[in-house]
């Protein structure tokens, strides 16, 4: 791209200087091995440490009886959020170490602590633990069951909260009902959003410390926000936020998974704690695919009411969402409150209502991944609109732009509460058509007939919320050497926050951006508040407070360069870099008086130069639409992905190339979720069967075709910058764009019997049993052919 300058932060990736978890074991460490329960949902019957702890080199064994002692709390720190009739959400107790009982496979039971973890891992071996089995609950619809296990005394029904949207209102939920059974077109669909393993490159790991003399805990992981960690950590551990400190290095990919609180690292500090020794533990990638949080898994039953012109009348969505056997931070929240707000998408739906189900099972626990919600509500929509032109034989275009929500009338105030305030849906709907050649596609696909193959062209129209609560810090110091360090609570795992922040602040600073570096994953920078990488959030909220930190900055020292140049402060203007008298050419450099500021602070005389300011932006809605085609071979099922156009608004562009990546890099995990990846549990034994990348496919670059995405930016109403989240708006896009297209594809009776992933058995199978004219068609085409 014209103009591109190389990340800095790529220079030190690509030439291994980065420095990960296990790249940084601290002076003197033990090492840390964790034994994890073999069952999905079972009482301990008994635990033998007597082979594992005579091992020599082995210094303890900790159980759930230590952490116990050591009086940790709940490690679950959900987010708040109430149901059907004011009831709360559901919490259970989730322990670092299990106490009394298994609650899923992978759970950790023990914790191994030696001088090495070839010692370590050969004690875990030999730790034993006798289990007494329940049956399982596994899936929503079976743990809703009335035979099915139920997991925890407090939840009835194994339902963690029932959740009727943003307002509970009988009369809402009343007219929708009744709009639907009135409507001239009703729609349905039933959308799966299978669960699947967030597979970062760069598993989980910490280290673990403690000062006795200053009872600080040191905890040094991969995060995506050290404060929003820490926090976590104290409340777990009953003591004040000061006496934590979370560090975090370079992050090789998170995508919402290293966002909470996990029990291993509260079984870590207890161990450093006991034994006055930093441990320093790394997850294996078979210990990654039983306890990383996992994602999705959701089960929506959409309906959509249409009048005789199909103008949409209302909506109704119907959902179960796997929690898995404990709460994580944000998994109701993504489940309920991020999913509804998604909704009515980029539409003008006069009524919707949402029911929401957060369903305990005995897997592993669900939490954010990229897109945490707005990729399951976008689906449904979408699938719903191709639904509807079915129904009311109106083009899925026609339908689109007339239900879309116009320019005049934002900002726009949906149903479920969100405040839409900029966008232009309709225009970025034409750019996309005229990018992917819409109107080009019959011929395509006749051409691909001609080759055996069926094809198919999908559109997915979006929109999500990105950026908004908890408020977000940015602290500038000015340390000497003409230089600026930019402190942040938000964390890179990948995106390129230190060149994004970084020419963001040498910009409103007016400097060379070489003068500015960016320090993050500390939380003793003095950052005062602090969320996390997460929700598309960090260039809209941390950027919001680098703005403000700046016009601190020109604030304070204007007063000291007015003294620097003898004049008064109303005569002074800060301009590219320098203080001047308005009018005039004398000017003082702001490193000068930075300078000069910190002398006059030392002697009590003045502030310093050195600030932060904190800034509480409200949300921002990134929206697009994407655009694929797909061919199919009907006599093995593979499907391809031969083309992918996106465009998307996400506000003004800081890094064009940047967001660009970002795309591009959702829609790869997009195509991921639609064609590839599912975590598969057996019914009857709570097993992960999906339990390795033998048997979890996951995308590679020979299933991705060239993405076009381009952007259409509408500038946000809500921020300084104008930005929109980026981070989400490709996962968010691709599912509806690459099914739509499948079912363009395939034979009318067969589209409504595939569920993500479109695995080749699937589709096969559909071509077979499906009403055959299309296949024959393509076969005979082939047969000519050859």
């Amino acid at each position: 791209m014209e103009g591109f300058k190389p990340r800095v932060e790529d220079d030190r990736l690509l030439r291994g200087k980065a420095r990960f978890v296990d790249d940084v074991r601290p002076p003197g460490y033990l090492a840390a091995v964790f034994v994890r329960s073999p069952r999905a949902f079972a009482a301990i019957s008994s635990i033998d440490l007597t082979a594992a702890i005579s091992y020599p080199g082995v210094h303890t064994v900790l159980i759930a009886a230590d952490i116990t002692s050591a009086g940790v709390g709940n490690v679950s720190q959900p987010m708040p959020q109430t149901g059907r009739g004011g009831a709360k959400l559901k919490v259970p107790f989730r322990p670092a170490l299990a106490d009394g009982r298994v609650m899923h496979v992978g759970q950790p039971v023990a914790l191994v602590i030696a001088d090495s973890f070839a010692l370590a891992q050969e004690a875990a071996d030999h730790v034993d633990i006798v289990y007494d089995e329940f049956p399982p609950a596994v899936g929503v619809r079976q743990a809703i069951g009335p035979e099915a296990s139920r997991l925890w005394e407090e939840a009835l029904s194994n339902v963690a909260i029932d959740w009727p949207g943003a307002v509970d209102d009988p009369d809402n939920e009343a007219e929708v009902e009744r709009i639907i059974a009135t409507a001239a077109h009703v729609a349905t669909v039933s959308a799966v959003n299978q669960r699947l393993v967030v597979a970062s490159m760069e598993p989980r790991g910490a280290s673990a410390a403690f000062d006795p003399v200053d009872g600080i805990y040191t905890l040094r992981c991969g995060t995506q926000g050290a404060v929003a960690l820490r926090d976590e950590v104290a409340a777990t551990l009953g003591i004040a936020d000061e006496k934590v400190v979370v560090i975090t290095d370079d992050v090789g990919g998170a995508f919402g998974m290293k966002t909470p609180l996990y029990p291993e690292y509260i079984a870590l500090l207890v161990a450093a704690r006991m034994l006055r020794r930093p441990v320093h533990w790394m997850s294996s990638r078979s210990e990654a695919f039983l306890s990383d949080n996992q994602a999705r898994d959701t089960v929506t039953e959409g309906t959509l009411a249409l009048d005789d012109d199909g103008r949409f009348l209302a909506l109704r969505m119907n959902v179960l969402a796997d929690m898995g056997a404990f709460l994580s931070t944000a998994s109701a929240f993504i489940a309920t409150s991020n999913f509804a707000r998604c909704l009515s998408s980029v539409y003008a739906i006069p009524r919707i209502a949402v029911r929401v189900r957060c369903v305990f099972t005995n897997s592993t626990p669900t939490a954010p991944y990229r897109g945490a919600g707005r990729p399951e509500a976008n689906y449904v929509i979408e699938r719903l609109v191709e639904a509807a032109s079915t129904v009311t034989r109106v083009d899925s275009l026609t339908l689109r732009r007339r239900n879309m929500i116009r320019p005049r009338m934002l900002p726009y105030r949906t149903p479920v509460g969100t405040t839409i305030d900029s966008g232009h849906f309709e225009a970025l709907l034409d750019r996309a058509l005229v990018l992917g050649n819409f109107t080009g596609f019959p011929v395509r696909k006749r051409e691909a007939i001609k080759r055996g193959k069926l094809r198919g062209i999908g559109v997915s129209c979006f929109l999500e919320h990105a950026g908004g609560v908890p408020k977000e810090s940015a602290a500038l110091r000015f340390p000497g050497n003409e230089t600026v360090i930019v402190a942040l609570g938000v964390q890179a795992t990948g995106q390129g926050q230190e060149t994004a922040f970084g020419r963001l602040t040498a910009k409103q600073l007016g400097i060379p951006a070489e003068r500015v570096s960016v320090v993050q994953g500390d939380t003793r920078l003095g950052v005062p508040s602090g969320g996390s990488s997460t929700a598309s959030r960090s260039t809209v909220t941390a950027g919001a407070a680098i703005v403000r930190a700046v016009e601190q900055v020109v604030k304070i020292g204007c007063k000291t360069a007015a003294d620097m140049l003898e004049t008064s402060c109303s005569d002074v203007e800060y301009v590219d870099g320098t203080f001047r008298i308005k009018g005039t050419d004398r000017s003082v450099s702001l490193f000068a008086v930075a300078e000069q500021a910190a002398l006059a602070a030392e002697r009590g005389e003045g502030e310093s130069l050195d600030t932060a300011a904190t800034a509480e932006t409200p949300q921002t809605f990134p929206n697009g639409c994407h655009i694929a085609e797909v061919e199919i071979d009907p006599e093995t099922g593979v499907v391809e992905v031969v083309a992918y156009n996106a465009v998307d608004d996400s506000g003004h562009l800081l890094e064009p190339v940047l967001v660009e990546g970002q795309i591009q890099g959702g829609v790869v995990q997009g195509i991921g979720q639609a064609l590839f990846e599912q975590a598969i549990y057996d019914t009857d034994t709570g097993q992960l069967v999906t339990g390795s990348f033998t048997d979890y496919a996951m995308p590679r670059a020979c299933d991705v075709p060239p993405i076009h995405a381009v952007s259409c930016p509408f500038a946000a109403t809500t921020n300084p910058l104008g930005v929109k989240g980026a981070g989400e708006s490709g996962t968010t896009g691709s599912l509806a764009a690459i099914m739509n297209a499948i079912d363009d594809a395939l034979p009318a009776s067969a589209q409504a019997t595939i569920d993500m992933p479109a695995t080749p058995a699937k589709i096969w199978r559909a071509c077979m049993d499906a009403d055959v004219t299309g296949y024959d068609k393509v076969r005979a085409a082939r047969t000519i052919a050859e």
